[in-house]
């Protein structure tokens, strides 16, 4: 697996609406419309990004804080998805790159330690004001996925149906 250039990632705090959760961090990045959940580890590797510490520095610290060991090469697949999705800061020397394993094939190495420690990002697109506002009209069915304009009526002969 090729090896970063002695980079030392650092985390982007511009523009980020951040919202801690107790396993996992919502990130709205107010630059690009889009809302990331990263998972407990993709978290602790974006929080663990402060300039000062190498790839293999962080998975040394999710080792600890994880009591399970965390490889140099899961620390790099979450920093190339948080570079991805540019939650780290830009660098001169270009983004980090590596031939080797893939997810699929470091979950298959590693077993049920990937399970656990395996970092996963997830993005959506925030919706246009447009499409946020959109509603259904009366007489038209609902549910709790499609939001009536007013309200919807549960007991209504044909099912739920917006009044």
């Amino acid at each position: 697996m090729k090896r970063p250039h002695s980079r030392l990632p650092r985390m982007r705090a511009e523009g980020l609406v951040i919202h801690e959760l107790p396993d996992e961090v919502l990130i709205y990045d107010q630059t690009t419309d889009q809302a990331h959940c990263l998972n407990h580890t993709a978290a602790l590797v974006w929080h663990a990004c402060n300039g000062r510490l190498a790839p293999a520095q962080i998975a040394g610290k999710l080792t600890k804080k994880l009591h399970v060991e965390v490889p140099e090469e899961m620390v790099l697949l979450a920093l190339l998805d948080l570079e991805r999705i540019h939650l780290l800061e830009p660098e001169e020397t270009g983004p980090v790159s590596f031939a080797g394993l893939t997810r699929r094939q470091m979950v298959r190495a590693l077993g049920l330690t990937a399970a656990v420690v395996l970092p996963a990002v997830t993005t959506i697109m925030a919706p246009t004001p447009a499409q946020a506002s959109s509603c259904i009209s009366p007489g038209q069915p609902c549910s709790p996925v499609k939001l009536c304009c007013t309200s919807c009526n549960p007991t209504t002969p044909a099912g739920p149906r917006c009044i």
